[in-house]
C-alpha cells in the first residue's frame, strides 16, 4: 500500500521557541506557528480563518531555532505529520490523549519585510536557505501562494 507523508506550512511563531535536551543529549525544540487561510464567501465577503500548529524540530536545527527565532517570526516549514498518542499529566483516569503535530525536516528563516494582512509574510519575501555543506541536499524554491492565500 503506498503512502505520502508531506506538510508544508508557512506562518509566524506564536510564542518563542522552546529548546530541551533528551537524555541522549540531543536537542529538540518545540515551535508554535499560526496559519491564516483567507478567501472570499459566495457573497464576496472576506473570510480568514487561522489555525494553530505545534512543530517539533530535532538536532542542530532546533539549535539555530532556539537562537534565531523569537515570537512573531516568520517561517517556512517542511515535515511530516505525527499524531502522538500520550496519557496527560495528573490525568488520573488514564485517558488516552493525542496531539498532531508536525515534525519538521526543514526550517526556512524568512526575512520580516513586509507584512500582508493577517500577519503573513509575501511570497516575494521568501529567501531559500542554503543547506549544510556537504549535505547533499538541493535548495528548493519557495513555493508561492495564489491570490487567496491557500
Amino acid at each position: 500500500m503506498a503512502s505520502f507523508n508531506k506538510v508544508m506550512l508557512m506562518g509566524n511563531l506564536t510564542k518563542d521557541p522552546e529548546l530541551r535536551y533528551i537524555p541522549s543529549g540531543a536537542a529538540v525544540s518545540t515551535l508554535r506557528i499560526g496559519v491564516t487561510h483567507q478567501w472570499r464567501s459566495p457573497q464576496g465577503e472576506a473570510k480568514k480563518e487561522t489555525s494553530f500548529v505545534d512543530v517539533v524540530v530535532w538536532t542542530k536545527l532546533a539549535e539555530n531555532c532556539a537562537r534565531f527565532l523569537k515570537k512573531g517570526s516568520p517561517i517556512f516549514v517542511e515535515g511530516r505529520l505525527r499524531i502522538r498518542e500520550y496519557v496527560g499529566r495528573g490525568d488520573d483516569s488514564g485517558r488516552k490523549r493525542y496531539a498532531t503535530e508536525i515534525v519538521a525536516n526543514n526550517v526556512q528563516f524568512l526575512p520580516r519585510g513586509e507584512q500582508r494582512s493577517g500577519g503573513e509574510a509575501g511570497p516575494a519575501e521568501a529567501a531559500p536557505v542554503a543547506p549544510e555543506p556537504g549535505s547533499g541536499e538541493v535548495p528548493e524554491e519557495p513555493y508561492p501562494m495564489d491570490e487567496e492565500g491557500s
